[in-house]
């Protein structure tokens, strides 16, 4: 099988390139926005301009069986365009549309488009998680943009053929990760007490880049994917508290907590413009993963417990300061 992977520099798309790499016989391809000296030996890699919506992939798709897209505007936690919505769909809606338009011309049969949980919103009720049949109720531009994205490529399976397969991970950690999870374990790692140490009634689903790689690695063998739309977690989903102790017990060392109640933490973060920020972590978002788990005959094959201890290692190994 040919395999042309988007994104393969980024925290995901790497993370599944070197996993094809060692572990599976396929011919792989990755785009490129330019030249990578990292790139593993036995990878094809080809130059392709900035994803948009003009972007000529003909280099990229010819001869290809499967496109892993996981190349996409990602979610800005201080977005600075103009217009937020319009960026996003160019990138995430017209950009990724043009990719697959191209792709079916040039005969590729199935296309696996990672897409984000947003799509079903932001925020569920205890012992009501998300599935992948629920009505999509995308409450940002980056969720509103997956969701139209999702939609596109639906279309263009009714027009052509072309098989879709659409993955919707929930926050998704690893070594490498960024962004705020990064942040929380310089925090825990430095001993900066925090104030959520009274956030124990949540409930959250995370997901080990190590699984969401598997279950790509599913998808791109499994016959039953096709044309299926997926959740995918950890299997084990954790309160904001137990997620702090277990990352600081994987970083060695105390987790500081602050047992500030949940309606003032939520208060404090409105007064200063942070009630988003408040809601991810008092909040619950779980996600159902019984769909995948039985048509794909698929488990996540790494705990939680194992996870976290690869990105603290990774994490004390890498850190600067």
């Amino acid at each position: 099988m040919r395999v042309l992977l988007t994104g393969a520099t980024g925290f995901i798309g790497g993370a599944l390139l070197r996993r094809c790499v060692s572990d599976q016989p396929w011919q792989l391809r990755a785009s490129v926005r330019r030249p990578f000296l990292g790139m593993p030996a036995g990878v094809e890699s080809v130059l392709v301009a900035d994803l948009a919506p003009d972007t000529n992939w003909a280099q990229a798709v010819g001869q290809v069986d499967v496109i892993v897209h996981a190349a996409g505007r990602g979610h800005q936690m201080r977005d600075l365009s103009a217009d937020p919505l319009a960026e996003y769909r160019r990138v995430n809606v017209t950009a990724t549309l043009n990719l697959a338009r191209q792709a079916v011309a040039a005969g590729v049969r199935s296309f696996i488009f990672l897409s984000s949980i947003k799509v079903n919103g932001e925020t569920t009720l205890p012992g009501q998680p998300f599935t992948s049949d629920n009505r999509p109720a995308p409450a940002d531009p980056y969720g509103i943009s997956k969701h139209e994205a999702e939609l596109g490529l639906r279309q263009l399976t009714e027009e052509t053929g072309l098989e879709v397969v659409i993955i919707r991970p929930v926050l998704v950690y690893g070594p490498g990760v960024k962004g705020n999870f990064l942040s929380i374990m310089r925090r825990l790692h430095q001993g900066v007490p925090l104030p959520l140490g009274a956030i124990t009634a949540n409930k959250r689903s995370l997901v080990a880049v190590e699984n969401l790689v598997d279950l790509i690695v599913s998808c791109l063998q499994h016959p039953l994917a096709a044309n299926q739309t997926f959740l995918v977690s950890d299997g084990e989903d954790l309160s904001t508290t137990a997620l702090l102790r277990r990352t600081a017990a994987a970083l060695g060392c105390p987790a500081r907590l602050i047992p500030v109640p949940a309606p003032v933490l939520g208060l404090g973060a409105r007064l200063l413009g942070k009630a988003g920020f408040a809601q991810r972590l008092c909040g619950s978002l779980q996600v159902d993963i019984g769909k995948t788990r039985q048509l794909l005959g698929w488990a996540p094959p790494m705990s939680v417990t194992d996870a976290l201890e690869l990105t603290a290692h990774h994490f004390l190994a890498n850190r600067q300061g």
